[in-house]
């Protein structure tokens, strides 16, 4: 299992960095501070504390859940999908600027790790807690997205 967690781990961690590239000049940029943003946005140390343990915890979810699931072609086919969800929004979000093409990822991405908790809750029992900050950090991360949308 500890190897899962490192590759896992590795996987995932190069998701945050890959969308960490678009972020960081994304957020100083003139577009993003001049956007009307929801009153109940973190401050931006609470986004990289966040997505830290979110992948920890996602992390070794996903390596017991590969251990234990026998149709690993399917959990590979989520989980990729999962991963270029994630990836993706960064850019379109703050390279492009495209507030309603990034809400559309975030809800598909939010749907999936959804789908997560649902399908495999059952194999998981309480190693399903293991991807409820992914999943409830999406709820909020959505508003904010929804909000930036609706009122800008």
């Amino acid at each position: 299992m500890l190897l899962r967690v490192i590759i896992f781990l590795l996987i995932n961690f190069a998701a945050l960095g890959i969308g960490g590239l678009f972020t960081g000049k994304g957020v100083a940029s003139d577009w993003y501070q001049d956007l009307n943003k929801a009153p109940w946005t973190p401050p931006g140390w609470v986004f990289g504390f966040a997505w830290t343990l979110i992948m920890i915890c996602f992390s070794v979810y996903m390596a017991k859940l590969f251990g234990s699931t026998l149709n690993k072609q399917t959990l590979i086919v989520l989980f990729a999908f999962q991963w270029v969800l994630n990836v993706s929004w960064n850019p379109v979000f703050f390279y492009y600027n495209q507030v309603a093409i990034a809400m559309i990822i975030i809800v598909l991405l939010t749907l999936v790790v959804a789908f997560f908790l649902v399908k495999y809750n059952t194999l998981l029992s309480w190693w399903s807690v293991l991807i409820l900050p992914y999943l409830l950090w999406l709820i909020v991360a959505t508003s904010l997205n929804g909000y930036i949308l609706l009122k800008n």
